[in-house]
């Protein structure tokens, strides 16, 4: 395998760029694609295998539990045995466990599945990101990431349009089905395209103690939080944050951490992963809230959900190049906390929905919130991956797609927390549509205070 530092770097040239990003934005897009098309599908799944809100909560839920428990693992493990390896490996999980989910004959065996494909999907955003960074020039990154970040926006766009005409059409399956080619056209071109390869902690050792005990906080962490407001909850809750302080702890001692917990004690990069936290904690929801609120309240099927639902994330793609471009002129963290702040305003308009609020009102407000979501994703993440030496690329990608994902988690526990609350686990029926409405209202509020909060975390890295 060959460093960056110590190779004639031909992975570096201008072709190999090129590559390097149509591989990590092709992978990119897939992936939240899978996440936004199977949320309009929840409720098509609930009645084939007549679920409950809560267990079906969990498809989404256990994806992204999975890929947050494995990303900062990963993300070391790449570190020392290479970029492109992890990401090819990546791209077969994610396929094969597509495959899978597919033909699951159960719900139980379509959350397990799709355990599976969190990994992958882990494996794929710690490196993808990575990838990009190694290769592109600090003048030149913010442009390559705002164009990766807004595949990632482009697959949300699509995922609710093409996920209600796959699900309407030809049955909620044939969503995992359509991006088993994708997924196949990706390892392609990485396995005889993409040369060289990105491993600047070769010959280091992997902390296999770390990793088990980062691993089982986290887990206990998010299934407390699922359950609460019950005892066991609580306790479970309790127990995840001893055992994350633990981890941090026994990281200081460890001699090559498979993570590294000072790079904290940078204000850039500590306060920007806060920021994003708190971000995607705010808004991952609001795709699985206005499915529910669209097909159950308003009565809507699901392809025009879908079409209501695109709002939201075309204009986020269209945003965040820009966005990207100036965050490699100007400062990463002003224009991402004007994001922050855009974002906090239409959370609090989605706060004062009700069974007769209009289309036109739900579709502004949707595309205000993606126009603040594209100023904040880019330069935020230029501002995280600029600001560590490249031994910690990896690292530093793990922890942009871990803030993502646990903030996704989090977001998700609000909401299953706020629906035990007022639903309870119960299929949900008209009788019952009142307690979804307060429900949906509720989270949103919740959100809007989290995004608020995140302002002064953005505005604070300055």
């Amino acid at each position: 395998m060959l460093s960056t530092e110590k190779s004639c770097k031909p992975e570096n040239s201008i072709s190999n760029r090129t590559v390097a990003l149509i591989v990590a934005t092709l992978a990119s897009f897939f992936t939240p694609f899978m996440a936004s098309a199977i949320n309009i599908a929840i409720p098509a799944i609930g009645s084939q295998f007549a679920a409950d809100v809560i267990l079906l909560s969990w498809i989404p839920t256990v994806y992204l539990l999975a890929a947050a428990v494995f990303a900062v693992p990963f993300g070391r493990i790449a570190d020392i045995y290479g970029m492109k390896k992890i990401f090819t490996y990546g791209v077969i999980i994610f396929t094969i466990s597509s495959l899978l989910c597919a033909i699951s004959p159960s719900i139980l065996t379509l959350i397990m599945f799709r355990v599976l494909q969190g990994i992958g999907s882990a494996m794929i955003f710690v490196t993808g990101l990575a990838i990009i960074t190694s290769v592109y020039p600090p003048r030149e990154r913010g442009k390559a990431i705002g164009i990766n970040i807004a595949s990632v926006y482009i697959g949300l766009s699509l995922g609710p349009v093409l996920g209600g005409i796959l699900t309407q059409y030809f049955g909620w399956r044939s969503i995992f089905i359509a991006v088993i080619p994708l997924g196949l056209l990706v390892l392609a071109l990485t396995v005889f395209k993409l040369k060289g390869e990105w491993a600047e902690c070769i010959g280091e050792k992997f902390d296999i103690k770390g990793s088990i005990i980062y691993s089982i906080a986290l887990v206990i962490l998010i299934y407390g939080f699922s359950i609460l407001p019950g005892e066991l909850g609580i306790i479970l809750v309790i127990l995840g944050v001893i055992g994350i302080l633990a981890f941090a702890l026994f990281e200081l001692r460890v001699k090559n951490p498979v993570f590294e917990v000072r790079l904290f004690k940078n204000i850039t990069f500590g306060f920007s992963s806060l920021a994003a936290l708190i971000n995607y904690s705010a808004t991952f929801a609001v795709v699985f809230l206005l499915s529910l609120y669209l097909q159950y309240i308003k009565g809507l099927d699901p392809q025009m959900a879908g079409i209501i639902l695109v709002a939201q994330p075309i204009v986020m793609a269209i945003t965040s190049p820009v966005a990207g471009r100036l965050s490699d002129k100007f400062s990463p963290g002003l224009i991402a906390t004007i994001g922050m702040t855009v974002t906090a305003i239409s959370l609090l308009c989605l706060t004062f929905l009700t069974a007769n609020t209009s289309f036109e009102y739900i579709i502004t407000v949707l595309l205000v919130l993606g126009f603040g979501l594209g100023m904040f994703s880019s330069p935020n993440t230029n501002a995280i991956m600029g600001s560590v030496e490249k031994k910690f690329y990896g690292i530093a990608s793990a922890t942009v797609g871990t803030m993502r994902l646990i903030g996704q988690m989090l977001s998700m526990g609000i909401a299953l927390l706020v629906f035990s609350v007022f639903i309870g686990n119960v299929l949900i029926e008209p009788s019952n549509y009142p307690a979804l409405l307060t429900s949906i209202n509720t989270v949103f509020l919740i959100c809007t205070i989290l995004c608020f909060i995140g302002i002064f975390a953005s505005f604070a890295r300055r």
